[in-house]
């Protein structure tokens, strides 16, 4: 299999069943944005030094290839097969954040991003998961977008910003609370 097609140099590309869409596509932003999150998400679970959020990490990897396979198809091809994302997918996600949550201090205020270098990943990671996920309802207004995916995207920042407090608390970093001018 060649890397390069040159079937793209013109500014489109193929769907998963074969359809060319411009490379310009919402369908093709959407995954392409997942594709960036797993990107950051490799790198979060390169720096964590938790062998547990490590290994959810890779999980999550997995699931979001899961997300990119179903967002690639073309919706037009209903004999399509891809990969399956499950509720349990959301609940895993759940489980760990309520784990977490039980570790921290109540949040009494929102967070500025930072604090540590590591930490500071996890909030580009959170902040590049709402935006797969803000694409993601757009396409859904006019084409079908499995409601897991959005579901599992939302939960995943969420997972996100608590790993983000749960990474400062063992780093020993400052957690900065956004207190607004008065």
């Amino acid at each position: 299999m060649k890397i390069y097609t040159k079937t793209g140099d013109v500014g489109e590309t193929s769907l998963f069943g074969g359809r060319r869409v411009l490379k310009s596509d919402l369908r093709i932003e959407t995954y392409g944005t997942t594709d960036e999150l797993n990107s950051w998400i490799g790198l979060l679970r390169d720096v964590n030094r938790d062998l547990a959020a490590r290994a959810l990490l890779k999980t999550i990897q997995d699931r979001l290839f899961t997300i990119g396979a179903s967002l690639a198809a073309d919706p037009d091809n209903h004999k399509l097969k891809t990969p399956d994302l499950l509720e349990e997918d959301v609940l895993q996600l759940e489980k760990a954040i309520d784990e977490m949550d039980k570790q921290l201090e109540p949040l009494r205020h929102f967070i500025l991003p930072g604090g540590h270098t590591h930490v500071s990943y996890c909030h580009i990671a959170r902040t590049v998961c709402r935006r797969a996920e803000r694409l993601a309802v757009a396409l859904h207004k006019d084409n079908e977008v499995h409601p897991l995916v959005i579901k599992y995207l939302n939960r995943l920042s969420d997972y996100l910003f608590t790993l983000s407090r749960k990474m400062a608390k063992d780093l020993g970093a400052e957690e900065v609370n956004w207190v607004p001018r008065k």
